[in-house]
């Protein structure tokens, strides 16, 4: 195993057996991938894509059907590689008439900490994820924002080295978003790995530095975020004016062609070999050029692509 791999997963598989029939359903089907020392790993998907369980596959909270999983070079479930991950729930449970410092106490005295640094740390914790106005207030009356920044809190209060983290932007509003993503990139720029998932994919294009798409329980995409946005294409809205009725009936069968009360042309092309055939076409039957924009390919847009698929 490479020092740099954190976290390595190779031919995942779990099935379920559902139902008094025992139906068969596979939800994760030979998963692979690999998360780097250091890095903001994004999976992604729609609901029922397998993500939640490749999560709790790779912390031992159910058992794969096949494959292999290391967690810090060692096989998941081991105890010494366990101390150093921090485990946020897609929905955290705690015990609802404890207090905030209360409950970070009694994670902190689960994952080791001494009495000595317990305080402390909860505190500290308390500060970072933004609950200082809630501290006597007991967390079974906490917002589901609230709920979600104390599971990040009890995430990070052990320091560990590796993060997991399943939905952890749910219930938040746009400030609070903002606060968590800079918690995340704090965390990163501390050395520390993520790995995480979400649907808010303006966020996961912001924060991660490699992301994968899943399908059905299978990987579809992977790779840098910024190389999969450039190798999906990119849309040109073309601008021209004084065509001739021969030009746009030429055009119409290569792209999107709106025509507005002044004769103008819009063109939506998808890729820069049909751009420069539209150019030479155009140029060559006397249009005009009139403006020539590239549109922002999104995460958003090519996760709907690849849904699509």
């Amino acid at each position: 195993m490479s020092d740099d791999v954190v976290l390595r997963v190779k031919d995942l598989t779990k099935t379920f057996h559902i139902g008094f029939f025992r139906k068969r359903v596979e939800a994760v089907k030979g998963t692979s991938f690999a998360v780097r020392r250091g890095e903001i790993f994004g999976l992604l998907g729609p609901n029922g894509a397998g993500k939640t369980t490749t999560i709790k596959s790779i912390l031992r909270l159910i058992f794969p059907s096949e494959g292999e999983i290391e967690i810090f070079g060692r096989p998941a479930g081991d105890r010494e590689s366990a101390k150093r991950v921090g485990y946020m729930p897609e929905n955290p449970y705690v015990y609802q008439y404890l207090k905030p410092l209360e409950f970070l106490d009694l994670c902190g005295r689960l994952t080791g900490i001494p009495k000595s640094e317990r305080q402390g740390r909860s505190e500290a914790m308390i500060d970072k994820v933004g609950l200082r106005h809630a501290v006597d207030r007991p967390i079974g009356k906490f917002s589901k924002g609230m709920m979600q920044r104390i599971g990040l809190a009890q995430a990070l209060l052990h320091d560990p080295e590796l993060l997991v983290l399943d939905e952890p932007m749910s219930g938040l509003d746009p400030i609070g978003r903002k606060e968590v993503r800079d918690v995340l990139l704090e965390q990163r720029a501390r050395g520390k790995t993520l790995l995480f998932t979400s649907h808010i994919l303006s966020d996961v294009e912001l924060l991660c530095d490699r992301v994968v798409i899943m399908q059905h329980g299978e990987i579809t995409s992977e790779g840098k975020v910024h190389d999969l946005l450039e190798s999906a294409g990119r849309n040109v809205e073309i601008h021209l004016s004084g065509a001739t009725r021969t030009l746009k009936d030429s055009l119409a069968s290569r792209g999107t062609v709106v025509e507005d009360a002044e004769g103008h042309l819009t063109l939506r092309v998808e890729g820069q070999a049909a751009v420069d055939e539209i150019l030479r076409i155009s140029i060559a039957a006397g249009a005009r050029l009139d403006a020539m924009v590239p549109e922002r390919r999104t995460l958003e847009s090519l996760f709907l692509q690849d849904a699509g698929r």
